[in-house]
């Protein structure tokens, strides 16, 4: 079910940027709500998002203002950069705190260790224990780039 204090937390944030008339804040507080709205749509009738689907569908979120991000870099667009910047700082406060990549890196020898990895073949035993660990706190590309390179990859 979706977590009535991450919609309400939301909610009183808007009313709050309403308030002090904080367009920017309102407009991405806005696409978030519009978002978590949406995916409960699509479930069936009484059903709820859990946590981890709330967590996805801001993930989500982020990752297509990061890749707008690399598009307006591409094309010299530097003006609509802090927008996005924007964008995204607001939508972290919702997500869980980000794992350090020291604290990655830890996690993915433990894991290593754990399947008995020895080469890059062995990327996708090493991914999934990861990633159940990290989720909602990691970028799997990240994840996935300390492993190739831990492994000799």
């Amino acid at each position: 079910m979706t977590d009535p204090d991450l919609m309400t937390r939301i909610q009183t944030e808007m009313t709050a940027a309403m308030k002090s008339q904080d367009a920017a804040t309102l407009s991405t507080l806005r696409m978030l709500k519009t978002g978590l709205m949406e995916a409960r749509t699509k479930k069936p009738k009484g059903a709820g998002l859990t946590a981890d689907e709330e967590i996805e569908i801001l993930q989500r979120y982020v990752k297509k203002r990061r890749e707008a991000i690399e598009e307006f870099r591409k094309v010299g667009r530097e003006d609509l950069i802090a927008s996005e910047e924007r964008e995204i700082a607001i939508t972290m406060r919702y997500l869980p705190q980000p794992v350090s990549e020291d604290e990655l890196r830890t996690l993915v020898r433990d894991a290593i260790a754990q399947v008995g990895a020895t080469s890059p073949k062995d990327l996708g035993k090493v991914m999934g224990p990861v990633l159940s660990k990290v989720k909602g706190r990691a970028d799997g590309g990240t994840v996935s780039k300390i492993v190739r390179e831990l492994l000799g990859g």
